[in-house]
């Protein structure tokens, strides 16, 4: 059970008028539901599942070795929490872009994004990627368009080309994916303010802007982005990062003086646990659950 008061249709309107403002939409990275409640109530726009994220959860590197049944579980339980819309990472389509369309669609996702990679892609901030024609990455676009049976679901394609045939072949890659139908486009591994802009003179529709950390793009702020004409920003394996480094810290803390007396302040306490959960909610007429005190400090 959870409290959300809009269906899929309902938030895939939303993003769809969201974007009609013209206004930089943030869209976090959640490498989990919780993590979506938390993105919902701090009032960002939207939630972004990650690839990556869901490689890295699984404890295998971001190579194509996911499937359409791993991302699509996760993706389900992230998207249905919140009334926000969720984008979903398809990396190269899972080899049935009909499928895939068709599966993200039916689980309430607003939107998901396909890539120019070939099957064994790797993260985008990478060197040595290889890519299909832009004629095969048109049918693929073709195919997601045609698979999709609400308009409002967002068909987002991705070209990692900047890296692997530079600015001009991106821009030509750019305006064949739109021709071909493609709702937003998601320019991979952007350099600095003046390949964002270029992009953007260059380009019809709705663009996508990636603030990796650690990557090939420098990391702009939502005025610099909002400036400079995109639409949507993601920041996908942030909320991860920032986990995993507090929970690296944790443990090696425990692991050496024995108890976890000294990083009891680094802890989300067990009431904002509760809030976040609306522990509350799930009280009904007959039973009441929260029959308890809960120290902020728990």
């Amino acid at each position: 059970m959870h409290f959300t008061k809009k269906n899929a249709k309902e938030k895939r309107k939303d993003f769809v008028n969201s974007l009609k403002e013209k206004k930089l939409l943030r869209f976090p990275g959640a490498y989990n539901p919780l993590c979506a409640k938390l993105i919902a109530e701090i009032g960002f726009d939207g939630v972004y599942i990650s690839g990556g994220v869901m490689s890295n959860d699984l404890g295998i590197p971001d190579i194509g070795l996911t499937t359409l049944k791993h991302v699509s579980y996760r993706a389900n339980q992230i998207a249905k929490v919140t009334d926000l819309p969720t984008i979903v990472d398809a990396d190269t389509g899972f080899s049935d872009c009909k499928k895939t369309v068709e599966t993200f669609e039916s689980i309430g996702l607003a939107g998901c994004h396909i890539e120019d990679q070939i099957a064994e892609k790797r993260c985008g901030h990478l060197e040595n990627k290889e890519l299909i024609s832009i004629n095969r990455m048109v049918e693929k676009i073709k195919t997601c368009i045609s698979s999709r049976k609400d308009k409002n679901f967002l068909i987002v394609v991705r070209t990692d080309a900047n890296l692997v045939e530079g600015l001009d072949k991106t821009i030509e890659r750019i305006r064949a994916y739109e021709d071909a139908g493609a709702d937003i486009i998601f320019p991979e591994s952007l350099k600095d303010e003046n390949e964002f802009e270029i992009v953007r003179k260059k380009s019809k529709v709705n663009l996508l802007a990636n603030m990796t950390e650690f990557g090939k793009s420098k990391l702009l702020s939502v005025n610099e982005l909002q400036n400079l004409g995109y639409n949507i920003v993601i920041y996908p394996v942030t909320t991860q990062r920032l986990a995993m480094k507090s929970v690296e810290d944790g443990l090696k803390s425990i692991y050496k003086d024995g108890h976890q007396n000294n990083i009891i302040d680094k802890m989300q306490t067990r009431k904002r646990l509760y809030e976040l959960i609306e522990y509350e909610k799930y009280n009904t007429p007959d039973k009441k659950i929260t029959d308890f005190k809960t120290d902020g400090h728990e």
